[in-house]
């Protein structure tokens, strides 16, 4: 019975950090001008690509292997001895970002085994120093990235189950785990991020990952986000804490969720704010390599889930999880490539607009781009005609995109009528352009 009592207090305090949000102190934050243009360039990028590769590919099953599996922390560190990535190639992977039509790529630095995928001087446990292969696979990437024209962002774990100083289980008691040197582990990440931030070209962003592993802890923020202001003004803070955005974030996230939405379970306490909106999503059912998971997502679902995010004026953000010899395998660069197709067709009423205007509605979701409206039908009409509840816009002209058909439409106080009547219809996004006034 007490450890129930227990369980139930715990809950009932979790539940109350939920409801009241971080209770610690926070940066006194105004954006720079470079914050702000990096911000709308962000919501013009609308599609980019995540990569979680790490030791943990080795064993095939997830980059949670090491939690799930109970492999003692000292064994799993055994990893590093062979991971040797020698397919490793930065020019392929920003190549197939670009076909897939994507527009930034976000990639693991640190996840939660505590490995670091890049050269550090704030730790011996990294791919430069722990494995045979010796490179900084980062630090190639972000070097292609730059020279292409793609934008790079670091995931970057908070949470560490295997540094002492992190003290993973550890009771949280006055913002920091019990007997621990807490301000140990926040130097530790200063000093990763300075690194992340100041080596590495291009980077326009930090995904911070793992604040809910300590709903009841003192993150530090006001040094963390100050910092990382401070080094580089024009960078992009997001944390995928799963609340509300906090006093110093320049993004939000929503994990396997679209905005407002709550299917995971993950976001009902993430209100959406106004700020740049960012929902990411799994290419199968992984987001680490996962030799068992087939269960590949199609093209239709990838352009939905894109057109989707749009529509409620996000970006979205699709993961990948590469092999340990550094490939990618087949299945997703083909469906990869088969999605950059359709964006070449049809990224127009993607590129650079804006979602909101019209809530979604049964039939599908509208972009905007300055006076133009983009109409993405996703769903099989059960009439031969779709309503816009737009009482404050003047169309003067509706276009199917794909075949330049012109409908006809009825303009009404309470909204615009698009008559679909012989007009074709596409199995993944029947595309219709409004112009208006």
């Amino acid at each position: 019975m007490k450890r129930f009592v227990l369980s139930i207090c715990s809950l009932f305090m979790v539940m109350l950090t939920n409801a009241q949000g971080y209770q610690f102190p926070l940066p006194d934050y105004t954006p720079s001008a470079e914050n702000i243009a990096s911000r709308n360039d962000f919501q013009d990028m609308k599609f980019g690509l995540f990569i979680h590769w790490g030791i943990y590919s080795i064993l095939g099953d997830g980059e949670w292997v090491m939690h799930n599996e109970n492999i003692p922390y000292n064994n799993y560190k055994r990893l590093a001895d062979f991971f040797n990535p020698q397919g490793f190639n930065a020019k392929e992977w920003v190549q197939l970002a670009k076909a897939a039509g994507m527009k930034y790529i976000t990639i693991t630095s640190r996840h939660h085994d505590g490995f670091s995928m890049f050269k550090t001087a704030a730790s011996p446990y990294n791919i430069v120093d722990a494995t045979p292969y010796h490179k900084d696979p980062l630090l190639e990437l972000a070097t292609e990235c730059e020279k292409e024209g793609i934008k790079i962002h670091f995931y970057y774990s908070l949470l560490d189950w295997g540094r002492q100083d992190y003290g993973y289980g550890k009771p949280i008691v006055n913002g920091a785990p019990e007997n621990t040197d807490w301000n140990s582990y926040i130097s530790f990440m200063k000093k990763q991020l300075t690194e992340l931030l100041t080596n590495y070209p291009a980077v326009t962003g930090i995904w911070f990952d793992g604040h809910w592993e300590r709903l009841n802890a003192n993150w530090h923020y006001n040094e963390i986000y100050s910092l990382i202001h401070q080094l580089n003004p024009k960078a992009l803070i997001g944390n995928n804490h799963h609340m509300a955005t906090l006093q110093g974030e320049d993004f939000q996230m929503f994990e396997k969720d679209l905005p407002g939405e709550n299917k995971t379970g993950f976001s009902g306490n993430s209100k959406v704010g106004s700020l740049p909106l960012e929902t990411c999503e799994t290419i199968n059912n992984s987001w680490g390599f996962n030799i068992n998971d087939r269960n590949y997502k199609s093209v239709k679902q990838i352009v939905q889930m894109l057109v989707n995010a749009a529509g409620r004026d996000a970006n979205f953000l699709l993961n990948i999880g590469p092999m340990p010899n550094g490939k990618i395998q087949p299945e997703f660069t083909d469906t990869l490539t088969k999605v950059g197709a359709w964006m070449k067709q049809n990224g127009q009423s993607i590129y650079g607009t804006r979602g909101g205007a019209v809530p979604p509605q049964s039939w599908g979701v509208v972009t905007e781009k300055n006076k133009t409206w983009y109409v993405h039908i996703l769903h099989q009409l059960k009439q031969p005609y779709i309503f816009i509840p737009a009482a404050n816009k003047k169309v003067t002209k509706a276009v199917v995109i794909s075949s330049g058909k012109t409908l006809k439409y009825k303009q009404q106080p309470e909204g615009i009528f698009v008559y679909m009547n012989d007009a074709p219809v596409d199995d993944i996004d029947t595309i219709i352009e409004l112009q208006t006034q």
